[in-house]
């Protein structure tokens, strides 16, 4: 990995409190897609510096980023090539530095993405393994292992990559290496010091330059026991989860995270860290110790229907597990790996959509549109359930992560070209998995223009003729816009919050109705259903959609001060 530049102090990065992130507003940047500032088609450090005004008018508290590293773009840049670098065609550790400053300057925090699991296969520690050969220091930061088979030329198990085909690659002298993704994202070993050491480093490095907090990708993977004989794929996928299962959410990964976090608390204030850990419920507090990373995503909200007896059941059970953990909820209803909620919102239920999985149904991944063509979508009927979740998402107790382009209503770009695709699970599973392309398609800005504004000379993802409509140009001042009502949600937001409990309101909660209250009277109400509702007695401060009289449309939310 490259040497880091000249040191930066250890700095607060913002005078605030140490939990800031407890009730946040953090905004997701896929920096590929958000905006660029030189004409090239991809999204770079420059764009979302020009941008800054814009993130700091939605009223957000944080962004995080999503990969920026130098990457051969595998995987959407979860394939690291050097983690203490930006990607050239994003930008320069100098632009980092001034990006971090511009959004402090708002008062807007930075949490940036930590690929741990695998690295890319172009990574010059994969490269020294290769030329190094078998049994060398080089190889054993990674997992290789011997073939089975006459001259070893089975893989050592039938495992499958989470992407589709084989988990394991043949390198030319024979053996064979673990990649629980694609083939060029190998896993490391996490039992080798030489590992752990350098990702202390990495995080340092990042903290150093003022970066206030960490996204920890698949952070429930690092650790594995690999001690023959390996199961075979139906033994393994047999085991039940719960500490010793030999690739997910082993116990001594949280020895892991115990270090990392005597570095984040080795700062004033103290550096954050979110886990995306898809593990069982019991053992997701662990994860969100303040021993260990602090905080976990729930993806339960995301992968809920648009039901209130769904979404009831979701909160109590997340409240429940912040208080065993004592970190605070997480909402999610879109990001970078599912399809956007505004078009999950518009189509028909679907139990298992065609070449869907019981873990891509876990993790949200049903919705992807191989199950449901794109005429089967319902777009007005989204849009409203997605304003309506996202004020109900925005009214909860925690902190809420939103999806670039999310403020904006924007669909899913359901019907992008097969050539134009990305994704490599599109490509390890032909006409199974359309991948994540269609929620990772850049911005639109303004309504005209050869990529409506994301950059002067078209974008890395074609974009479709309707996102001129749905543009921050088109939504601009538009009181009755999506835009406008994220804006005006994340401002009441910030003055409604109190502590981190509610109250179901039970004379309103009935049916497909939801009504909950925050401490300071605060009171949300969500109608799930079609006929309209009737609101309690209070002000009406905000609604995702106007009202019937003093009654409440179907598919809508409203939030009032109680009287």
């Amino acid at each position: 990995m490259t040497a880091a530049s000249a040191a930066h102090p250890h700095e607060r990065p913002l005078d605030t409190p140490a939990d800031w992130w407890r009730q946040a507003t953090v905004y997701q940047i896929y920096p590929r897609s958000f905006a660029d500032a030189n004409g090239d088609g991809i999204g770079d450090l420059r764009g979302i510096i020009s941008r800054v005004p814009y993130l700091a008018s939605l009223g957000i508290d944080a962004v995080w980023l999503s990969p920026f590293y130098p990457s051969a773009l595998a995987d959407g840049g979860y394939d690291v090539a050097d983690y203490r670098d930006v990607d050239p065609r994003i930008g320069t550790l100098d632009e980092f530095d001034e990006m971090v400053a511009a959004l402090h300057a708002e008062d807007i925090r930075v949490v940036v993405d930590i690929v741990p699991n695998h690295s890319s296969d172009q990574h010059e520690w994969f490269q020294a393994a290769l030329a190094a050969g078998p049994g060398s220091p080089e190889r054993a930061r990674y997992i290789f292992r011997d073939g089975k088979g006459p001259g070893g030329g089975e893989p050592p198990t039938d495992w499958e990559s989470l992407f589709g085909g084989p988990a394991w690659t043949r390198v030319p002298d024979g053996q064979w290496y673990l990649h629980l993704f694609a083939p060029e994202q190998p896993d490391f070993d996490w039992s080798n010091h030489e590992v752990r050491a350098d990702f202390l480093h990495t995080l340092r490095f990042w903290a150093d330059r003022g970066v206030d907090g960490f996204r920890v990708d698949v952070a429930h993977a690092l650790t594995k026991d690999l001690t023959e004989p390996l199961p075979s794929k139906a033994q393994l996928e047999a085991i039940a989860r719960g500490g010793d299962h030999p690739i997910w959410d082993r116990d001594e990964v949280h020895e892991i995270y115990a270090e990392w976090r005597k570095v984040f608390d080795s700062y004033s204030p103290p550096r954050t860290a979110v886990a995306e850990a898809w593990v069982e419920r019991h053992r997701r507090p662990r994860y969100a110790s303040p021993e260990g990373l602090g905080q976990a995503f729930e993806f339960d909200l995301l992968t809920a229907e648009f039901e209130a007896q769904a979404f009831r059941e979701v909160v109590d059970d997340s409240l429940e597990l912040a208080g065993i953990s004592g970190s605070s909820s997480t909402w999610v209803l879109s990001n970078h790996d599912v399809v956007r909620h505004a078009t999950r919102y518009g189509l028909p239920p679907l139990d298992k959509p065609v070449g869907s999985t019981e873990s891509e149904d876990k993790q949200g991944r049903a919705w992807i549109l191989a199950g449901a063509p794109e005429e089967a979508l319902d777009r007005d009927l989204g849009l409203r359930r997605a304003r309506a979740a996202t004020l109900f998402e925005l009214a909860l107790p925690g902190s809420a992560y939103l999806y670039q382009g999310e403020e904006l209503g924007l669909h899913e770009v359901g019907d992008l070209p097969d050539e134009a695709r990305q994704d490599p699970t599109y490509f390890r599973s032909p006409g199974v998995d359309k991948g994540r392309d269609g929620c990772r398609v850049p911005l639109p800005w303004t309504t005209t223009g050869s990529s409506f504004g994301f950059g002067d000379d078209g974008a890395h993802l074609p974009q479709p003729e309707w996102f001129g409509a749905s543009s921050v140009e088109a939504q601009d001042g538009d009181p009755a816009s999506t835009l406008s009502l994220y804006r005006e949600a994340l401002r009441l937001r910030r003055s409604l919050q109190s502590a981190e409990r509610l109250e179901w309101l039970e004379e309103f909660t009935r049916g497909d109705v939801l009504a909950f209250a925050r401490p300071n009277g605060w009171v949300c109400v969500t109608n799930f259903g079609d006929e309209p509702a009737a609101l309690p007695d209070g002000e009406v401060l905000l609604s995702s959609a106007p009202l019937d009289g003093d009654r409440l449309p179907g598919a809508a939310t409203a939030w009032l001060r109680a009287s």
